[in-house]
């Protein structure tokens, strides 16, 4: 009873914020279009695009843990669970990633237009069904306005439908690591657009991605597209360590270890600003430079520490001294 308590005094914001983000997205245009003509179809998850296996793997996910938290009576834990999945992925990603598909009758992206109304219905049927129990009055009103399927019967009422049970073979481990490389690298995208532009913050800019590795660079060359249009980057060129050097009027942020991202904005850059943030970002690796080596030079330490231990260690120590190293160059590029 006091859990349940507990859930009724957190649950209204979370409530009114869940209601407003479906409201957004039953009234996007672009769902409204992809849903008009949808025919139902047999998932074939091998021939769909990334974005559509990923919002199918991150559903199951959600849908796991919130039976779980269901039957564990953790009902705050349940709520959070679906509203993450509906706003953090389902609405702010996968809505956004598929929207070229049916921004016209482009033949090139028949495919991936008919994969993608397929997906989007499934997780969005789902979705109100995983809700359900949360929400009744609300999904039970979207649930109706979901437009049916052709040549298909549904139930009267979402109180009718099972609950939504994981689905073994929606699971792609693989495609949800890749897409938190490209989350991750639109978010930097993002923040240097956010950070150096103030009136063309919607403007189509071209961005570079320096990759350290091959993995690395086929990955980011492999969801080009997905980069493209969630960054809104009017091209995308991936390079590797060596290869390429950044262009005038180009920012650098560090996506990870093996990857920057530039964005290049013509006169908008602030010399001075992104000097600062190259300083504050190499006194943050000489501290952690000098303390590496202070422990590793300690006399008791190759005899005490255990061998697996001092060769991570090392490894870092060489990242570091390569990221201190690439730092330092940027630096003496945005002088020059």
């Amino acid at each position: 009873m006091l859990r349940i308590l507990a859930f009724m005094r957190a649950s209204p914001i979370l409530m009114i914020r869940t209601r407003q983000r479906f409201t957004n997205c039953f009234g996007s245009d672009a769902l409204r279009f992809a849903l008009v003509s949808y025919t139902a179809q047999i998932l074939i998850l091998e021939t769909m695009p990334f974005s559509c296996k990923w919002i199918l793997s991150v559903l199951n996910k959600a849908i796991s843990k919130t039976v779980e938290s269901l039957e564990a009576f953790e009902f705050s834990d349940a709520a959070n669970t679906v509203y993450a999945w509906w706003q953090y992925q389902f609405c702010d990603v996968y809505i956004e990633a598929i929207k070229p598909y049916f921004a016209s009758d482009n033949p090139t992206f028949a495919s991936e237009r008919a994969h993608a109304q397929h997906a989007l219905w499934t997780s969005l049927e789902t979705g109100l069904r995983l809700l359900h129990p949360l929400m009744p009055f609300v999904t039970e009103e979207l649930w109706q306005r979901l437009p049916s399927p052709k040549d298909t019967e549904r139930k009267a009422s979402i109180m009718m439908c099972d609950y939504p049970t994981a689905i073994e073979t929606w699971t792609n481990e693989k495609v949800e690591s890749e897409m938190e490389t490209v989350h991750a690298t639109v978010k930097c995208m993002r923040a240097l657009r956010a950070g150096l532009l103030e009136k063309q913050k919607s403007e189509r800019l071209p961005g570079f991605a320096l990759c350290e590795n091959n993995l690395t660079s086929e990955i980011v060359k492999s969801h080009e597209f997905e980069i493209r249009t969630l960054a809104n980057l009017s091209s995308l060129e991936v390079f590797i360590k060596g290869e390429h050097a950044a262009s005038p009027g180009s920012s650098v942020e560090t996506v990870n270890e093996n990857l920057k991202v530039y964005l290049k904005v013509e006169g908008a850059i602030n010399t001075e600003a992104e000097q600062e943030k190259i300083r504050n970002k190499l006194g943050e690796l000489h501290k952690q430079k000098d303390k590496l080596q202070k422990m590793m030079r300690v006399s008791t330490y190759e005899e005490k520490v255990p061998a697996n231990i001092r060769e991570d260690n090392a490894t870092k120590l060489a990242k570091i001294l390569q990221e201190f190293d690439f730092f330092e160059k940027e630096s003496a590029r945005l002088a020059a």
